[in-house]
């Protein structure tokens, strides 16, 4: 799949998921995408959150899998 393609479609995805992050004033940021990896960076205060890893990987990445074929995964990017 081409990556602009690829890209238009994960920015549609997060943006499915942004309302529901929102309601716990936090937000999703995609950072790049390199090797069929989703990178994004959690926002607000989904950053440093205890759930923001299962959040990530239930929500977040099977979401993305399921409308982006060829999604090997998600990771977060955090500041260093």
């Amino acid at each position: 799949m081409q990556q602009d393609i690829i890209k238009e479609k994960v920015q549609s995805a997060l943006a499915e998921i942004r309302p529901m992050l929102a309601q716990h004033l936090g937000d999703i940021e995609l950072v790049r995408i390199e090797n069929n990896v989703i990178y994004v960076k959690m926002l607000g205060m989904c950053d440093g959150c205890p759930l923001s890893t299962l959040t990530l990987k239930a929500g977040v990445e099977e979401l993305l899998k399921m409308r982006v074929p060829g999604i090997a995964g998600v990771e977060a990017v955090y500041p260093v």
